[in-house]
């Protein structure tokens, strides 16, 4: 009999109603029975952080971070509960643990908190005992006790956070699609399934809106090297592994094509061109944890230049007193903010070893008449800005042009 340690993870739409829920405690049992250790994060029920976001919203437009994780935490709270129930019903022992339980710590960022330490005690006395282990991903506490979660799609950086812990060397994602694709099957039927693809090619996808992965889970697999395992939850077939680079045979040009829609562009004009300049003003953002994207800077003229960057659009309301004030003492004034913008792009590590990529998007990107607003680029990854309303237009015709 084997001991392996298995941890998998388990989205909200795979345990979306009871029905689901009995699914997925099936599919633990058949773990459980060969004799593995099974350690299972589960997210909120279906829609259920939104449902409890809109609840909040009825009652306050700003409510305090703290409350809000507090609020947000009861999802999991739920689910683990029913799954747990579902496995005991099966004839499984198991047991749910909030993140509070087991001493998840974190830093006390309230809705954006990052795992620091996870105490495995309870977890390994529950293996002790034979029982599968259920915990509740997206939360853990601060110094003080207090809940944090961890940000939208945090149950994924739960479950690789525990796979490191345990020491367990591949982490199982049960999501409602087969696997990582060349880009959103939804939109691109002609979109191919990965058997595999690098943590660095990943980790672009995933912050530039491929929404299979957290991108934060991603950056844990790939510093404790943690194979991430994306498969559905709705069949036993293989999916898409998120490996080291190293272990990866055939690397392709391009392996994925994205488009990020929820991004804000802004744009300062006049600015001052002296030393310091640009640091103070993004100094400022990072200080209101505004995550700053693609940024251009204009040769100077006349000792002027405008400054244009991306922002999510979330952080608008935290821009918008910076920019302004930023704007007033060092520019004309005006700060502009347009959100009708999207960012197309193209990556993977194979651009590390082949020519003419930047050049053939630019085309593809011409030859449909889509103009290109501003330009990132990294070792394996192209980022343009467009219209909004010509971002799935752009992400059909580079598929088309890099993978066919």
């Amino acid at each position: 009999m084997s001991s392996k340690i298995v941890v998998q993870k388990y989205g909200g739409t795979s345990v979306g109603d009871t029905t689901k829920i009995q699914n997925v405690a099936r599919r633990i049992k058949r773990y459980h029975d060969e004799g593995q250790k099974v350690a299972v994060v589960v997210s909120a029920m279906g829609h259920t952080t939104d449902e409890l976001v809109d609840l909040a919203d009825q009652i306050s437009k700003n409510p305090p971070k703290r409350e809000m994780d507090m609020l947000l935490s009861t999802g999991e709270q739920v689910s683990i509960a029913l799954l747990a129930i579902a496995l005991n019903e099966l004839g499984v022992p198991a047991q749910s643990f909030t993140g509070s339980q087991l001493k998840i710590l974190t830093d006390g960022n309230f809705s954006n908190g990052k795992i620091e330490m996870i105490d495995r005690s309870r977890i390994d006395e529950a293996f002790n005992k034979g029982k599968v282990v259920i915990v509740a991903g997206f939360q853990g506490i601060d110094k003080d006790e207090n809940i944090v979660t961890l940000g939208r799609g945090g149950s994924d950086t739960s479950a690789v956070a525990l796979a490191a812990a345990l020491g367990a060397d591949e982490c199982e994602i049960y999501t409602d699609v087969d696997g990582v694709y060349t880009a959103d099957p939804r939109k691109i039927p002609t979109a191919k399934m990965h058997k595999q693809i690098t943590y660095e090619e990943m980790l672009e996808l995933a912050s530039l809106g491929a929404g299979v992965l957290h991108s934060r889970s991603v950056e844990l697999g790939m510093n404790y090297n943690v194979v991430i395992h994306v498969r559905s939850s709705f069949h036993d077939k293989p999916g898409t592994l998120v490996m080291s680079e190293d272990k990866i045979m055939e690397k392709m040009k391009v392996s994925g094509v994205t488009a990020k829609g929820d991004q804000a562009r802004v744009t300062i004009a006049d600015v001052k061109d002296k030393p310091g300049i640009a640091a103070e003003l993004f100094t400022q953002l990072a200080n209101k944890d505004v995550i700053v994207d693609v940024i251009v800077q204009s040769s100077p003229r006349d000792g002027i230049n405008t400054i244009s960057f991306t922002i999510a659009k979330k952080d608008i309301s935290a821009t918008r007193p910076i920019i302004d004030a930023y704007a007033k003492d060092h520019g004309n004034g005006k700060a502009e903010i347009d959100e009708n913008i999207s960012i197309v792009s193209a990556v993977g590590v194979g651009m590390k070893s082949h020519v003419g990529v930047a050049a053939k998007m630019f085309q593809s990107l011409a030859e449909k008449n889509i103009n290109i607003e501003m330009i990132s680029t990294s070792e394996i990854k192209i980022s343009c800005v467009i219209k909004q309303n010509q971002a799935e237009d752009a992400v059909k015709a580079l598929h088309t042009t890099f993978i066919g």
